[in-house]
Order: structure tokens, then C-alpha cells, then sequence
């Protein structure tokens, strides 16, 4: 196989599914919802199981899909699944188990606008679900979000990279417009998938039958006596703090003189670059703070601004999720507002501006 590095124009959801090749990834288990399902129409053009073996099957419905990802996790398998919001919402059951049960995988959501089936546009409604734990229990995701179809290819390896670090599954929150637009994309060189053999030495806590040296593997996410699920929920959140100690990624820009501060994330945060570029052309010293992990949140990241930033925007493609956050980071010390758009409708950067100047300069 040649690898060669490979430079491509593609959507972002077809890079999606090049990446997950290209990674060694042994199985994607899916189900269509616009606007996401090019990623598994991408992998069944490509037929990666006659190149490397990855399995690609497209289950009975979101809930199976993530079930299926839950039995090759198990065997310290590369899986994946991929949906759009709606879908995201049936797999939330499955995902808890994953995370209580200590498996790595990696979930990719398109998001869509909401609530209910809501539209096909793009939107950044599901930030509570996805940071939050959609599910039941006290767990978390570690949530990346892309901003560029490149982030949609490189950000498929680091998520299995953070996923089997921590044995936790990980989330690529994308939206409708990233999963959709087109742009160039250097593709990595192909990596082998694992072989058995290197599953049972990386991996010693999988699933793949029992030898007589050691005692079975055990996968479940449920403990009967309560003093030792408390000490197992402790354990989770000793990982939890680790992540966020370890693993924050965000990107600055203009932060070092910048009296108000954009946060955004995503496709928002593009749109806040230009609407950055605009404010510093009309003598506004406005930088821009794009979290990359929002979760781990870059809380310290924020918080070591508030020496000279007098006022923050956070700008989403929703009523207002992350603005909770970027509250919490700050604890009053400086005033933050939330302007979005919702329903599939995107914001300007002329419309970031004004809105910068009405609730934060002028407010």
C-alpha cells in the first residue's frame, strides 16, 4: 500500500472515513442521518475490508450501531461509530455503558439544528449533551471539536490516541457545515490495524479469550455493592481530573493585548477569526480563544486572560451551552454575554461585531 503523503479536496465526512482507514480503525458500525451519513457512504465506496480488513456494516438502527461499537471496544478493538443528533441521542445509553465499563471507541456527531428532528443545517445545540454526559451517571467524554476538514482527518487518530490512553470512549463534535464544506486535506500514510497479538500486550484488560496464565477478563459496567461502585466512581473521576490536568488543547489568537475576548468553537470560531480581523480594523483590540477540547475545558486558559480582557462574547450556534462554561471559568470578574444563531442559521462576522460592540463595549 503506498504512503505517500496524500493530498486531497474532499467534504469533511469523507475525510472522516479516510482517516479511520488510514488509522488501522478494524470496524465501523453505522446508521445514516443526514447531515452525516456520507461517512459510511464513503467507507462503502472505498471497501476497506479488502484492503485492511476493516469491517463496515451498517447496523439496524443508532442503538445497535453503538451496541455493536460496545462488543469490539470489549476485545480492545479500533471501532467507531458516526451519527447526527437525533442518532447521538439513541446511542446516550450506550455511551455510559462504554464509559462505565471503561472502553475506548470513538463517537463522531454531525451535528444538526434542534430540538426534536429539528433540520438538516448545521448547529452546536448538543455542547450540553456532549460535555455534560448525556447519559446517566457521573462520566464524561473527552470532546474534540474541529474547526477544518484537516481537523476532521487528523482529529479521527488522536481520538483513539486519547481514547485508549484513558479507556474512555471519545467524541469528534463536528456540525453540518464542517461535515459538509469541502476543502483541501493532506491525508496520513496508512497504519496497520493491530494484530491479536499486539491487542493482548497493549491491551491486557480485552476481551480475547483466556489463557491459562491468567485469570478472565471481565467487561461490565455494573457493581452490586455500593462501596465498591463508590470506589469505582472515585477512580473514574481521579481520570477525569487527570484529563484535565494533561489533555486541554486550545488555540489562541490576538490574546496577548486583547481587550475583549471572542469564545467560540468549531465553525463559530472561523467565522470569529474574520470577525476578529474586522473589530482590529476599526481600532478594536479583540482576540479570539478557541477551545479545542471541550472537555477537558481550557478553564486555566481563560482564566490567565482576565489580567487585561475587560469583557468576553461567546459565540455558538445555539441559545447558549458553552457561555455557561466560559461563566464558570471567569466567576464574575469580568462581564460575559452569549450571542448565536439558531435553526440551521448562520452568523456573519459583521453580525459577531455588532453584537460584541451592543452587549459587551457598549453594554
Amino acid at each position: 500500500m503506498d504512503n505517500k503523503k496524500d493530498i486531497r479536496l474532499m467534504k469533511g465526512n469523507e475525510a472522516i472515513a479516510e482517516a479511520a482507514i488510514r488509522c488501522g480503525v478494524d470496524g465501523y458500525f453505522g446508521y445514516p442521518i443526514t447531515p452525516q451519513s456520507e461517512v459510511m457512504e464513503t467507507l462503502m465506496l472505498l471497501k476497506p475490508w479488502e484492503t485492511t480488513g476493516m469491517v463496515v456494516l451498517q447496523a439496524e438502527s443508532e442503538i445497535a450501531s453503538i451496541n455493536m461499537v460496545y462488543g469490539g471496544a470489549g476485545c480492545g478493538k479500533k471501532v467507531m461509530t458516526s451519527s447526527s443528533s437525533p442518532g447521538v441521542s439513541l446511542m446516550q445509553e450506550g455511551l455510559t455503558y462504554l464509559a462505565g465499563a471503561e472502553l475506548p471507541c470513538v463517537v463522531v456527531n454531525v451535528v444538526r439544528g434542534g430540538p426534536g428532528l429539528g433540520t438538516i443545517q448545521p448547529a452546536q445545540s448538543d455542547y450540553f449533551q456532549s460535555v455534560k454526559g448525556g447519559g446517566h451517571g457521573d462520566y464524561k467524554l473527552i470532546v474534540l471539536a474541529p474547526a477544518s476538514v484537516q481537523e476532521m482527518a487528523d482529529f479521527v487518530e488522536l481520538a483513539f490516541d486519547l481514547a485508549f490512553k484513558y479507556r474512555n470512549p471519545a467524541l469528534i463534535l463536528s456540525d453540518g457545515m464542517i461535515g459538509q464544506m469541502m476543502e483541501k486535506v493532506e491525508l496520513k500514510p496508512y497504519k496497520n490495524r493491530w494484530t491479536n497479538e499486539e491487542i493482548d500486550q497493549l491491551h491486557p484488560w480485552a476481551t480475547t479469550g483466556k489463557p491459562a496464565e491468567r485469570e478472565r477478563n471481565i467487561i461490565t459496567s455494573v457493581e452490586l455493592d455500593p462501596n465498591a461502585f463508590e470506589r469505582f466512581n472515585h477512580k473514574l473521576q481521579d481520570k477525569y481530573r487527570k484529563m484535565q490536568e494533561e489533555e486541554v488543547r486550545c488555540e489562541q489568537f490576538n490574546c496577548e493585548d486583547a481587550d475583549y475576548l471572542l469564545v467560540a468553537y468549531g465553525s463559530s470560531a472561523r467565522i470569529c477569526q474574520k470577525a476578529m480581523e474586522l473589530a482590529r480594523a476599526k481600532g478594536l483590540k479583540v482576540g479570539l480563544l478557541r477551545p479545542i477540547t471541550l472537555f477537558p475545558y481550557p478553564t486555566r486558559e481563560i482564566q490567565a486572560l482576565l489580567g487585561h480582557v475587560k469583557g468576553i462574547l461567546s459565540v455558538e450556534l445555539s441559545e447558549g451551552q458553552m457561555v455557561e462554561d466560559v461563566r464558570l471559568a471567569v466567576d464574575g470578574k469580568v462581564k460575559v454575554e452569549h450571542f448565536g444563531r439558531v435553526g440551521g442559521v448562520v452568523h456573519s462576522p459583521e453580525e459577531v461585531v455588532e453584537a460584541l460592540e451592543r452587549k459587551i463595549i457598549g453594554g
